[in-house]
């Protein structure tokens, strides 16, 4: 009698701390995904720029309010627009350091939010607003390339706005919001003259997001930017 009070005393113990678990969970106490649908696709990075914490993009006007959130340790920064990029969302330096998880450079799985009520998710690889614009940091208009690509014109870069780099290993590579896996770039700092080819190996939230190897390749010493560059669509 006495072992099986005992086996009985177990099984409960047991039930209450699965449903403390499940309580939890509902309660956010475990981890959970913010409801809602992200305005950007792919990782978030950053850019060295000082000041308070803030963002550029090639979605949103400047003025525009976004939080960031950090799916993978819950923390969250709210930014403005200052300006415009090559990225979805780009955090400066103060933001990034609000958000990042120690030694990352990139959030992979994160929820960005448009807090001033101005509409919907921006659509992937961001595709120009009416009237045949186009926003810094989408790809220019012009003949479709290999594997459904854009190219430009002679001499024209495929991508504008400052490009940036993820803090992926491996050899010199690239991902894009652009252009599908197997395109071959070839990007030029017009700051230093220096070239590296990469091919795309996956999506992000960028027209053309160097890894750690090809920025290393062109980029000036202590820089994590390349604002004055070429983006080639290589056939």
């Amino acid at each position: 009698m006495r072992v099986q009070r005992k086996h009985v005393l177990a099984a409960g113990v047991a039930a209450v701390a699965a449903a403390v678990v499940a309580v939890g969970t509902g309660f956010g106490f475990a981890d959970t995904t913010p409801a809602g649908q992200s305005a950007c696709q792919g990782s978030v990075t950053f850019s060295a720029e000082g000041g308070a914490p803030a963002a550029t993009s090639d979605r949103f006007p400047v003025g525009t309010r976004l939080r960031v959130t950090n799916l993978d340790n819950g923390k969250a920064a709210t930014v403005s627009v200052t300006g415009p990029s090559g990225s979805c969302v780009l955090l400066n330096a103060a933001a990034m350091d609000l958000v990042r998880e120690p030694g990352k450079n990139v959030i992979r799985r994160n929820l960005v939010e448009r807090l001033d009520g101005g509409g919907g998710a921006a659509q992937p690889g961001g595709g120009g607003p009416a009237g045949g614009q186009t926003r810094p940091g989408d790809a220019q208009p012009g003949a479709a390339g290999p594997g459904g690509g854009v190219s430009a014109p002679a001499g024209q870069s495929v991508c504008t706005g400052a490009i940036t780099f993820s803090a992926e290993g491996g050899a010199p590579a690239a991902t894009s919001g652009q252009f599908p896996v197997g395109t071959r770039l070839r990007v030029t700092n017009l700051d230093n003259g220096k070239v590296v080819t990469v091919p795309v190996t996956g999506p992000s939230g960028s027209c053309v997001l160097l890894n750690a190897a090809a920025m290393e390749l062109i980029r000036e010493p202590g820089k994590n930017l390349v604002r004055r560059n070429a983006v080639e669509l290589l056939r």
